[in-house]
């Protein structure tokens, strides 16, 4: 068991760690900490103007021998080019203790290592926790064994036709531990009652019509809902939650819940409550979009914010705390302007800027900050198709999120977090990654 010291010790040095893979990349650095340009930024940076150099073979020591701590050092001690790391003072806690993305891979299946490299882009910023979009119209991407079809044919494709793909439930408990080593934690959704044709095509007893639909390789949405009013519908969400429960040891389960529209208000309300009851005998908390809040909420569910500012009080009112993930402005599959070739822009064009100028507690009316749980940013993928693309539309903007998340709304400002965003270009292009250079980052002239 490790204590809540050790806990702390080990995740300070994760990171700092973090802090040395910024630092290992910036230039002309090296002797003044408050230089760095480190993101999230800190509560404060004390400088003594002197550095130290981390070198190949370099002995780390540590004061207590636990297993966390071991593999922490050992992260460290593999990094293999020398490091001159600026000395200082460091003092840095977040706003919020949920700090997040969402990676849909439903709409297109990523493997495996996709996925590890979305949790590395976590770790780096300092974020927590990785929602995976597991189930819509689209494809079904975890195995269940009690009901095999789900991934066998559910899964079977994907937007725009493909062979589509699933996670073994080995592939899945590899992804959660590749996590847990990094202190993120995995929330895996299950969408229901609507987004649901890969399993209503896998399984013709959960249609009211007995008869099971055709796979379903488009885009749009709102038209697929599970038979509300059959005992076998719920047998199947039970068999479910039971087999992600026992794969899953963080604390939430995501019912989905959105754009429901083919079920009937009065069929989804007593849906979202016994789905609620199904949750919570499974011993994990219920976490949904927005539209659950016109449902009977139970204690401890947080509501996604995505749309609706009614929705959003409606959950408040209940007693409900709210992840803050806008689509106007946390939607990561928003194109940046006109000329963007991936993406949508439904809900918005968000450039590098308007995805960073916003604070959570001023967002909504009637929201406030004891009510926000966190942030989290979504990436839906109905256009995106590979790692390269998701990291085009997922960098510059998400080092931004991750400071929203853990930076208050009073020490960020645009004008000086550009440059210190300019600076991380370095690290972008020494990973490989495939950013996009919007013109509103100094990305040659960084101070």
């Amino acid at each position: 068991m490790i204590n809540k010291k050790q806990n702390f010790a080990s995740t300070a040095l994760l990171t700092l760690i973090m802090l040395c893979i910024q630092l290992s990349a910036q230039a002309g650095s090296a002797s003044d900490l408050t230089k760095a340009g480190l993101i999230p930024k800190p509560v404060s940076v004390t400088a003594t103007g002197s550095y130290f150099s981390l070198k190949p073979g370099a002995s780390v020591y540590i004061s207590s021998e636990t297993k966390e701590l071991r593999q922490v050092v050992q992260y460290l001690s593999e990094q293999p080019d020398p490091w001159d790391i600026p000395s200082g003072t460091i003092t840095d806690y977040p706003v919020y203790s949920y700090r997040g993305a969402m990676l849909d891979v439903s709409r297109h299946f990523f493997g495996v290592s996709d996925v590890e490299r979305v949790i590395e882009y976590l770790a780096y910023y300092k974020m927590n926790t990785l929602q995976l979009h597991l189930s819509d119209d689209q494809g079904w991407r975890i195995e269940i064994k009690s009901w095999p079809e789900l991934a066998k044919h559910g899964g079977s494709t994907q937007v725009g036709g493909g062979n589509g793909g699933y996670y073994t439930q080995e592939q899945y408990s590899a992804i959660v531990q590749f996590a847990k080593d990094r202190y993120i934690t995995i929330v895996p959704e299950i969408d229901m009652p609507g987004h649901t044709n890969a399993a209503l095509s896998s399984y013709a007893e959960l249609n009211c019509s007995g008869k099971a639909t055709d796979l379903y390789t488009g885009i749009e949405v709102r038209f697929s809902t599970l038979c509300t009013n059959l005992d076998i519908t719920y047998k199947f969400i039970d068999d479910v939650v039971r087999e992600l429960a026992a794969l899953t040891p963080g604390p939430y389960i995501h019912i989905g819940g959105d754009e429901s529209h083919s079920t009937k208000r009065e069929d989804y309300i007593p849906f979202i409550n016994k789905v609620q009851d199904i949750v919570l005998a499974h011993g994990r908390k219920v976490l949904g979009w927005d539209d659950i809040a016109i449902a009977t909420l139970k204690p401890n569910v947080v509501a996604q914010h995505w749309a609706s500012v009614k929705n959003a009080n409606l959950a408040v009112g209940q007693g409900a705390k709210i992840l803050m993930s806008p689509a106007v402005k946390a939607y990561l599959d928003m194109q940046y302007d006109k000329t963007t070739k991936l993406g949508l822009h439904w809900a918005a064009y968000i450039e590098v800027d308007s995805a960073y100028i916003w604070d959570p507690v001023k967002y909504i009316p009637g929201v406030s900050k004891e009510n926000i749980l966190g942030v989290e940013a979504a990436l839906w993928t109905e256009t995106i198709t590979n790692l390269k693309d998701m990291e085009y539309m997922i960098f510059p903007r998400f080092p931004g999120f991750a400071e929203i998340g853990w930076t208050s709304a009073s020490d960020r400002n645009w004008d000086e977090y550009k440059f210190r965003l300019a600076r991380q270009g370095e690290r972008f292009k020494a990973m490989g990654i495939n950013f996009y250079p919007s013109k509103l980052v100094p990305w040659e002239g960084a101070k």
